[in-house]
């Protein structure tokens, strides 16, 4: 508030006045006065509140603004300067000649000159009063009244609220402030909510008797229905950015708007349970994914436990335990709760349990977590500690059925805090388990269905490695990390006659046990037609005529017989990639490509093709799953493979060593493909040692 002083006194700039609002509700005066007793200061509120200008009342004696005159001004001063602050009321005196009361207050300070004034400020009384009363009524009515009052910032944090409002919520008030809205309460439909306060602040329209569905954190029990009014604080005197609020609990009398809440909230679980449970055809990680679905929204614990029926035609006998094995759980629950749901692994329920009672109708149900339950349905003591400890009040126990057999059961449990389970509760958690039964059933089929594929598949592999004194030989075999992991890829190292060994790498089109088969059938008959010393083309016929025969549409095939007498190898392909050939010079070579059609398709010849090898050549035979891959193509991948064989290595290098380190570099983690590698380094017949193998 700029001030004004006698001629030649330089300003000090403002004067310090009381701050906010109430200078927007009451003219404030504030006026200096000398050791004299004389007027050294008059700002503009001094001329409103006594009417004179400046140049009449500077240099003046302060007597002439009270009734009392002179005596009355050396006695404010006075009580400034003894008492270091002073406050109260005496009659004023204006300009016309008028007697009004008034407000001071007055405090000494150092003037610029370096002598003692007195700084006043004055108020009339009736402005002041109007404004303590607007203040005290402001407070009742924060302190009392029934309706939720709350003050929200730019950010839509709790800034300010009243006691209705927390207790509405559950929660003090001291655990509101600087939390945002969805930390305290969720609102069945938060994105619209969030928009509605957001155009309050933005657009400056109040929103009046908007009704709002939501369930208080602090009061998870609780589902409510409020009215809300909000408008905005922006530009309100003396406050910040933001929005004010009155809220009213209207539950009773919106009871159909919760129902409907209630309903969405259900659907919107189903839906989530429709997207997220059955990811995968794991059985393991299909359970998890019904425990996450289901908390923290319908309950606060959940496991899910798989029957140990002896057999697939077993029966429920009533009269029996019932035996189950844990396969997933969760809780939101502190401890001990952890410890009840995952602290065991396998379950005897006896007979007359919850569990038996519903296996026996087939659908839900529910009991609250008593004596009469612990002792039916737990058969430890020490769990049955757990289960009282675990602050679980309630259970609801679902059968997970798919095609007429109960697969396992799914365990819901809520806490004291929560409502017990209602009918419809019971009806959710039948249609959770439902879905989660079908999708754990095919996880279960695909589960034997790979135990068959892999067992047959290690059958019909080699099950050594291959040794021969003219070659040193490394295989590997990668199943691809996709659905179904066991492929067609095949391999084999068949001892011959006459210092010959027969490599051959193929790849029947397809997964699981179809491929499996055909590439079982292949290689048994590669095997026993190359003890027939059939020629590699003659192979690959007799092969394709079986491939036609067994309807194996599509298959690739390498064959190769190395002479370790002359060390020439002969080779015929049918559709596979190429052979590679790292010479001892580290250079590598291609041969083969082209020979000949894919098994299956028939009507096209073979051929064979010779190359002679030098000692200590490493030979390298692989399937498609090792240069081609989702962004390269085979010729990169071929390359790629050249670049890894070619890398320095001495004769007596480890060829076990350069397989891992090709499908290293060569390969995903987990592969895209089944893939195939067979190294071999071939040598010859010492010239002074001609015996054929032992």
């Amino acid at each position: 508030m700029p001030a004004v002083r006698p001629e030649g006194e330089q300003a000090q700039g403002p004067f310090p006045s009381e701050p906010g609002t109430l200078l927007e509700h009451v003219s404030v005066a504030v006026f200096g006065i000398d050791e004299d007793g004389r007027v050294c200061h008059w700002g503009p509120g001094a001329r409103d509140l006594f009417g004179h200008e400046a140049a009449e009342v500077l240099t003046r004696s302060a007597g002439l603004l009270l009734a009392a005159g002179p005596e009355e001004a050396a006695r404010l001063t006075e009580r400034a300067r003894t008492e270091g602050y002073w406050r109260g009321r005496l009659t004023a005196r204006h300009r016309e000649g008028t007697d009004f009361a008034c407000g001071f207050r007055v405090f000494p300070l150092t003037g610029a000159t370096g002598r003692s004034e007195v700084l006043a400020l004055a108020s009339r009384s009736e402005e002041l009063d109007r404004v303590k009363t607007n203040l005290a009524f402001l407070d009742a009515l924060f302190m009392t009244c029934p309706i939720g009052l709350v003050m929200l910032d730019e950010n839509l944090r709790y800034a300010h609220l009243n006691q209705a409002l927390a207790d509405m919520d559950g929660l003090p008030v001291a655990e509101h402030l600087g939390r945002g809205i969805d930390e305290v309460m969720l609102v069945s439909d938060a994105a619209e909510f969030r928009r509605m306060l957001h155009g309050v602040a933005d657009d400056g329209v109040p929103v009046i008797g908007a009704l709002t569905a939501l369930r208080p954190l602090g009061r998870p029990d609780q589902d409510q229905v409020r009215s809300v009014s909000f408008f905005p604080l922006t530009g309100a005197v003396g406050t910040r950015p933001g929005l004010g609020g009155l809220i009213m609990d209207v539950t009773d009398r919106e009871r159909a708007i919760l129902e409907a809440a209630a309903g969405r909230r259900r659907l919107a679980l189903l839906d989530r349970a429709s997207t997220r449970i059955g990811t995968t055809l794991d059985v393991g990680r299909t359970a998890a994914e019904l425990v996450e679905v289901a908390m923290p929204e319908f309950c606060d614990g959940a496991v899910v436990e798989i029957v140990e029926w002896m057999d697939d035609n077993e029966l429920f006998d009533p009269a029996l335990p019932l035996l189950t094995r844990r396969i997933a759980f969760g809780t939101v629950l502190p401890p001990p709760a952890d410890e009840l749901v995952g602290g065991v692994e396998r379950v005897r329920y006896p007979p007359g349990s919850a569990v038996h009672d519903m296996l026996r109708t087939g659908r839900p149900v529910s009991s609250v977590v008593d004596e009469a339950f612990l002792a039916r349905t737990v058969v430890i003591e020490e769990r049955a500690r757990l289960i009282a400890d675990s602050g679980i009040a309630c259970v609801l126990v679902a059968p997970l059925i798919a095609r007429g057999t109960v697969q396992g059961i799914a365990l819901f449990g809520r806490s004291a805090h929560r409502p017990a389970f209602t009918e419809d509760d019971l009806a959710l958690a039948g249609e959770l388990a439902s879905r989660a039964a079908i999708c754990l059933d095919n996880a279960r089929l695909y589960s034997r269905v790979q135990d068959i594929s892999l067992t047959l598949q290690r059958a019909l592999l080699p099950s050594a490695q291959a040794t021969s004194p003219y070659a040193d030989v490394a295989h590997r075999y990668l199943p691809g990390g996709r659905m179904t992991e066991v492929g067609g890829d095949w391999y084999d190292v068949i001892e011959l006659p006459d210092h010959r060994i027969a490599l051959v790498v193929g790849d029947v089109m397809g997964h699981g046990i179809p491929a499996a088969a055909a590439m079982g059938r292949l290689r048994i008959t590669t095997k026993a037609l190359a003890r027939h010393e059939v020629e590699p083309a003659a192979m690959l016929g007799e092969l394709d005529a079986l491939a036609r025969e067994a309807g194996i549409e599509l298959a690739t095939c390498l064959y190769l017989v190395y002479d370790a007498t002359t060390g020439r190898a002969r080779i015929a392909g049918a559709g596979h990639p190429p052979l590679l050939i790292r010479h001892p010079d580290g250079t590598v070579g291609t041969f083969g490509e082209g020979l000949g059609v894919p098994l299956g398709v028939g009507g096209l010849p073979f051929r064979t093709a010779e190359i002679e090898l030098p000692e200590h050549a490493v030979l390298a035979l692989y399937t498609d799953g090792l240069i081609e891959s989702r962004g390269r193509d085979i010729e990169a991948g071929l390359d790629a493979l050249r670049a890894e064989l070619g890398r320095p290595a001495g004769p007596a290098d480890p060829l076990e060593a350069m397989a891992d380190r090709v499908l290293a570099s060569l390969l995903p983690d987990p592969p895209a493909d089944d893939t195939v590698l067979v190294l071999a380094r071939v040598h010859r017949v010492p010239r002074t040692s001609p015996q054929a193998f032992p």
